[in-house]
């Protein structure tokens, strides 16, 4: 979801606390209206991250104030007690928000490890059964893809122009792209997006291996770049160059 969607259905969550909490106005005394403000901050925790989460504590600290303590549609607050009330709401949303965005954030890193894993034992399996290079192709591919959330490919570069020969995530190969490329193989390092000489590209790319005329590569565009991708990139190097039957290059 996009992220100013987030935020968005963030103020949604707060505005329908705020209806909740007029309904029960006169059965629940003003103090503890606080803990209906918290719900909105649990949910946006759990399902979009620490910042979201930040945004439902403030507007519910505001939509308290604003609706809930005297003088009424006023940001001031004139009861010792409202003011208390106020403060212990902002304090136990931030602890609560933190707490469950942390939780969050393990769970999403645990999922993606598992599916890493997962993409790997799978084109291993295929490089051991020995299927067409095609299908090998197209798993490496898949994996960098489910790795890294971004668009992926398996590039053979011939005669000054490569082509895509697998892909997944809708990678798109630009001229700049193909020049990345085939400067990753003609210097046997990777190359980097958004870098000079190749400030257009939108791919990193790694070499993979070399025969006579043309040279195999791997490229993924990422939308947040992981610190290391490396490691993971050499995995599936080495699988591609074992498909394509040539010695892997070296460490990028």
């Amino acid at each position: 979801m996009p992220v100013a969607a987030q935020y968005g259905l963030a103020l949604v969550f707060v505005a329908v606390g705020a209806l909740l909490a007029f309904v029960v106005e006169h059965l629940v005394a003003a103090p503890n209206l606080t803990l209906i403000f918290v719900v909105p901050v649990v949910i946006c925790a759990v399902a979009f991250g620490w910042g979201p989460a930040l945004a439902a504590a403030i507007a519910g600290v505001l939509a308290f104030d604003f609706f809930f303590t005297q003088p009424y549609y006023s940001l001031r607050i004139a009861s010792p007690s409202d003011l208390w009330a106020a403060a212990l709401l902002l304090i136990i949303a931030g602890i609560v928000s933190s707490v469950t965005a942390e939780s969050r954030r393990r769970a999403l890193e645990a999922r993606q490890a598992a599916e890493q894993a997962q993409a790997l034992q799978a084109l291993a399996h295929l490089i051991i059964e020995r299927r067409p290079e095609w299908e090998i192709l197209r798993a490496a591919a898949d994996a960098l893809h489910r790795a890294f959330g971004g668009a992926a490919l398996v590039g053979l570069a011939s005669g000054g122009s490569v082509k895509a020969i697998a892909a997944a995530g809708g990678a798109r190969l630009t001229r700049s792209d193909e020049e990345a490329a085939l400067g990753a193989l003609d210097t046997n390092m990777a190359t980097r997006a958004g870098v000079y000489p190749h400030g257009e590209s939108k791919f990193d790319f790694w070499p993979v291996a070399q025969q006579a005329d043309q040279g195999w590569v791997v490229g993924v565009s990422f939308g947040d770049r992981p610190v290391s991708p490396e490691r993971y990139v050499d995995v599936v190097r080495g699988y591609v160059a074992a498909a394509v039957g040539a010695p892997s290059h070296g460490e990028a």
